[in-house]
């Protein structure tokens, strides 16, 4: 706990002094949310019994924690949310690499550096300059590492609201952004939380390659190609495959045509900038790649920790989709044999659509 209680005037002046210290940090805005999520639970229970999490177990496992902070870390009265923009400013044009179908996408955020750590070192420097000023204080810094409820405690904080595909958007920043907090028992003054702003749009429904967002602000996992690319550890199911086309690690679509997007800022980090010309690298050339260029080309690479046998999947897939080539039936033919039966058998079906079949 802290070493003596500050007082209404000094906590206010702090929290200032929290947003213009996030702001040399890197960070777009900070904002301050209290911990209470009670209205958020029950959308979130339900959410899991419709089973729409897929495989991904930690959602569920950690039952209310999610929900209520002060479950997770005892003491908890305040959250800081933190947002840090991350659109590569010299990518190629998305839209252009989607329409080349013998070109691979990736999603934009994971063109550069890992976001991890990028975030969670300036969230730590962040905290390290409140407990300088505040005394000693319990916290705990989160980047997407625990069960946290990201988008409606950035919500609460007044960083934006919850657009129509469930990320946050905010008017002058679009949703090309990072959020991460600071779990803290210092008892901050609260900002005020946005309202939202989609009114009848529903783009990023309509828009949606395979349908994933089942109604406003309802995503079933399972369908998205994010979670087909990245979280789903087997077979991708066969009626979903030729919806991905080119996606080969996570999906955009949703935030492409989102009009609040045509604000958004661009990345003022080095550590987001295009590694490896990912932004529009040729499918053919990637499905190369062996096991150690993987791991060696994308040291560093949020990619990375898909592995490379769900990457060639990933891969094989968008070769599937791709019009019939020499070229691409050729690249194929090399993994027909591959040790993994995960990659064989999305070889076979990418083959087989190549060839006709």
């Amino acid at each position: 706990m802290h070493e003596q209680a500050l007082n209404k005037t000094e906590l206010s002046r702090l929290a200032e002094q929290i947003k213009h210290w996030g702001r040399e940090l890197g960070f777009a805005a900070v904002g301050i949310a209290d911990g209470d999520l009670s209205a958020a639970e029950a959308g979130l229970m339900t959410w899991l019994d419709q089973g729409f999490h897929g495989e991904m177990d930690y959602m569920a496992a950690h039952g209310t924690k999610r929900s209520r902070p002060a479950e997770l870390v005892p003491g908890t009265v305040r959250v800081i949310s933190a947002r840090l923009d991350y659109f590569p400013p010299a990518a190629a044009d998305p839209h252009a690499v989607l329409d080349d179908a013998e070109a691979a996408y990736v999603s934009r955020y994971a063109l550069g550096r890992d976001y991890h750590k990028v975030l969670r070192n300036r969230l730590q420097s962040l905290a390290d300059r409140i407990g300088a000023a505040a005394g000693e204080h319990h916290y705990r810094v989160f980047t997407d590492s625990a069960p946290v409820l990201e988008v409606e405690l950035a919500t609460k904080s007044g960083l934006g609201w919850r657009g129509k595909h469930t990320l946050l958007l905010n008017r002058q920043h679009g949703s090309w952004f990072f959020l991460g907090e600071i779990y803290t028992d210092l008892p901050l003054p609260l900002d005020a939380p946005e309202a939202g702003h989609c009114g009848t749009c529903q783009a990023c429904i309509d828009v949606c390659p395979t349908q994933a967002i089942v109604a406003p602000y309802s995503l079933d996992a399972r369908r998205c190609i994010s979670y087909l690319t990245i979280e789903l550890k087997g077979s991708i199911p066969v009626e979903l495959r030729p919806l991905m086309g080119n996606r080969i690690y996570g999906c955009d679509d949703c935030q492409l045509v989102c009009p609040w997007n045509r604000f958004a800022q661009t990345a003022a980090l080095p550590d987001f900038a295009v590694r490896n010309g990912l932004d529009s690298a040729r499918l053919v050339e990637l499905f190369a790649w062996s096991e150690a260029d993987f791991s060696e080309r994308l040291a560093g690479s949020p990619i990375r920790r898909i592995g490379h046998e769900r990457w060639l999947r990933n891969i094989a897939v968008a070769l599937g989709n791709a019009p019939a080539s020499p070229g691409m039936q050729a690249a194929l033919g090399t993994r027909l044999d591959h040790p993994s039966a995960l990659v064989r058998e999305h070889v076979a079906w990418a083959l087989a659509r190549q060839q006709g079949d």
